[in-house]
């Protein structure tokens, strides 16, 4: 291990060197189920063909010329994108925190145009939103926050899932927006109840707020639809987009519509690499083979059917808490912290990773083949029991 990296990072002692599908290799040639796909990011898996040669493709012509210029595959995305989700606009950038924090600006902007100078953004308990300074201080999650302050201000925290909260905030004439995850990932899978959304819609078109929605984790197709809002019949005022969008290739992206379209204007808002030819390749390569072979689908489908395979294998298992999901999020949550998982499934094979400390977060490619999903389940499963008998 170098000792010039920055220690940022709790590193598993295993370096990968190949991955095909939803396998990785280490340099020992032993091969493991990557059952968190890069934390939501390779959905397609790894090395896939028509990824890795669209990347190839464009490698060889053209990789950057900056904003300054147009980009035929940017519009190509956005065309994409928003065709796929109803929203209007697109601005790309290179990763999920750079997408909220577009969105934050798109809301301050937003604010000032109404004559608002200390604006006020709704968001959640147990939310995570990224680890730029304005991004984490949105983060519901006090451990990110340590070391931090003092935190960028304008950020209004209520739980999670809780409608009634919110519409206690409604006589604050500062509130411009509402920013929420559809489906909790770093905090521990947590999905809401259905209607929270469509209430959320409507609490911010009574009083001209924006609905921001950060899909960075559950977009493009991760829950079972290309974007999550759309298992309820609304739309988001901002949506931001990253992880799986490139497969890999970072990209990120914040769509607007309605309110929000057109608040950005030259001199607002830029990026240096966001939206560059090979990124733009890599994610219409991306979305291409989701439509080509009915992915989006197959994770509904194939998504119930692992969720409700765990609950099976688990059925009586006294430290188990909760088995949540939706599509291919899963989250398995224990009465214990149970970080120790992660190395022991290492040592069998499986690639898993443990979130808010005491829940096993599940986040499978979309090409696990249906041998690897009985893998992935008996192997979660024994080590779950094993885990309870020894807390026992």
């Amino acid at each position: 291990m170098s000792n010039h990296l920055m220690n940022t990072y709790a590193r598993q002692p295993v370096s990968f060197v190949k991955g095909q599908g939803a396998l990785l290799h280490d340099k020992d040639g032993k091969h493991y189920l990557d059952a968190i796909s890069g934390i939501a990011v390779c959905s397609l898996g790894h090395a896939h063909p028509a990824i890795s040669e669209a990347i190839c493709e464009q490698s060889q012509t053209l990789i950057h010329t900056s904003n300054l210029y147009q980009i035929d595959k940017q519009q190509q995305l956005a065309d994409k994108l928003c065709a796929l989700s109803g929203m209007q606009q697109a601005f790309f950038c290179n990763s999920g925190a750079e997408a909220n924090e577009t969105a934050i600006k798109i809301a301050r902007k937003y604010a000032n145009q109404k004559g608002i100078s200390n604006p006020k953004i709704i968001v959640m308990e147990n939310s995570f939103h990224g680890r730029t300074l304005a991004t984490l201080s949105a983060t519901g999650n006090a451990k990110v926050h340590e070391g931090f302050f003092p935190l960028v201000q304008g950020f209004v925290r209520v739980p999670f899932d809780n409608v009634e909260a919110i519409k206690t905030l409604e006589n604050d004439a500062d509130i411009v927006a509402i920013l929420v995850e559809p489906v909790q990932g770093e905090g521990g899978v947590h999905v809401p109840k259905a209607g929270y959304l469509t209430a959320l819609r409507e609490i911010c078109d009574r009083n001209n707020w924006l609905l921001m929605l950060d899909e960075i984790q559950a977009g493009v197709g991760r829950t079972g639809k290309w974007f999550a809002f759309q298992h309820e019949t609304i739309k988001p005022d901002v949506m931001s987009l990253a992880k799986a969008l490139g497969n890999g290739v970072p990209i990120g992206a914040s769509l607007v519509s309605g309110a929000a379209a057109g608040i950005l204007v030259p001199g607002n808002h830029g990026t240096t690499f966001g939206g560059n030819p090979l990124a733009c390749a890599a994610a219409l390569a991306v979305i291409n083979t989701l439509e080509v072979h009915n992915y989006v689908e197959h994770v509904a489908i194939k998504g119930q059917q692992l969720l409700n395979k765990f609950k099976d294998a688990l059925a009586g298992t006294d430290n188990v808490v909760d088995i949540r999901g939706k599509g291919y999020m899963i989250g398995i949550q224990l009465k214990q912290p149970c970080g120790e998982l992660v190395a022991k499934a290492l040592a069998r094979g499986v690639l898993i990773n443990v979130t808010r400390g005491d829940t096993i977060r599940l986040l499978p490619t979309f090409v696990m083949t249906q041998e690897q999903t009985e893998t992935l389940v008996t192997v979660v499963a024994e080590l779950v029991k094993e885990f309870a008998q020894t807390n026992a």
